[in-house]
């Protein structure tokens, strides 16, 4: 094919000129400074997402809202190891819980993690002392971006959670949250929100039942140009209520529940710092404040 050379040369160098000369008029200053700057690997977020929540829980009732981990843990095996001994049921009781997830932002669209949470009580007596009480498993996904469209986004997050130690009495805590966010600007900065979380608990032990916690809720999100972003969520919560031994140690309620949320972003939307604030009637109220700081190791 050596001999086709001389023949070929004149017209592919023709074709480049021209080429170029169409480059240089519609688009080379933007090509050169692309050149000049290589594009950087996206990596994804590793972080500790650091949450310390301080809880009140009223007599008769568990540690139960959005999306509780260690919380909820912590007073179901209080409900099972120690109920045989509280003849008056539950006691009120106040809670300090330090979840620790290791959280991996895949994508824009995925997050995994799994870590561990522990926690201190006070039912009366001083608080115990501060132990591991359970770790945890999970996953969120966007199943589906609006990305400026008329469908709101989808999106899914699952946690099996299991308390510590291994003993008769463990729960496994599995925790399902299905919600649409339907943004109302490009930005995303505004918004309605509308969900469900189901939590279902298993407990090893053939005496003890805790039926499932439904919640259904709806609410909205505005984020200020100066990145701090407002979240409320208002809806009712249904607990099917727990039994050992043949006795009721929870009473079954369906009442409702707030939670606000106030968040510093930075301009990529990873937040850096973020305040919970939570009142769910059960039918008493609960109180329950949690602060979020990540700790990251690789940020966006």
């Amino acid at each position: 094919m050596s001999h086709h050379g001389p023949i070929y040369r004149p017209a592919w160098r023709t074709i480049a000129i021209g080429l170029l000369c169409l480059a240089t008029s519609t688009g080379g200053a933007s090509a050169a400074e692309e050149e000049d700057s290589p594009a950087k690997p996206v990596v994804p977020n590793v972080y500790l997402d650091l949450r310390t929540t301080y809880a009140t829980i009223p007599a008769g009732t568990l540690g139960l809202g959005f999306g509780n981990t260690s919380l909820s843990a912590a007073f179901e095996a209080l409900a099972t190891q120690r109920g045989a001994t509280l003849p008056n049921g539950l006691p009120a009781a106040k809670s300090i819980a330090v979840d620790l997830p290791l959280t991996v932002d895949v994508s824009d669209r995925v997050s995994l993690y799994g870590g561990v949470s522990g926690s201190t009580t006070d039912i009366g007596g001083g608080w115990s002392s501060f132990d591991i009480t359970s770790w945890n498993i999970g996953v969120q996904a966007d199943l589906y971006q609006q990305n400026g469209g008329k469908i709101p986004t989808i999106r899914l997050q699952s946690t099996l959670t299991q308390s510590v130690p291994n003993a008769p009495g463990m729960t496994n805590s599995f925790n399902n949250i299905l919600e649409f966010d339907y943004a109302l600007d490009e930005d995303e900065t505004r918004g309605w929100l509308a969900g469900v979380q189901y939590t279902h608990t298993d407990i090893a032990s053939q005496l003890a039942r805790l039926k499932p916690n439904t919640i259904l809720y709806a609410g909205g999100y505005y984020q200020w140009p100066s990145n701090w972003k407002f979240t409320g969520r208002l809806g009712m919560q249904s607990f099917g209520g727990a039994q050992l031994a043949g006795r009721t140690l929870a009473e079954a309620f369906t009442q409702p529940i707030l939670r606000l949320d106030l968040d510093r972003m930075d301009d990529n939307d990873n937040r850096l710092f973020g305040i919970t604030a939570q009142i769910a009637w059960m039918p008493k109220p609960s109180y329950q404040l949690t602060l979020r700081t990540p700790l990251y190791a690789m940020r966006n």
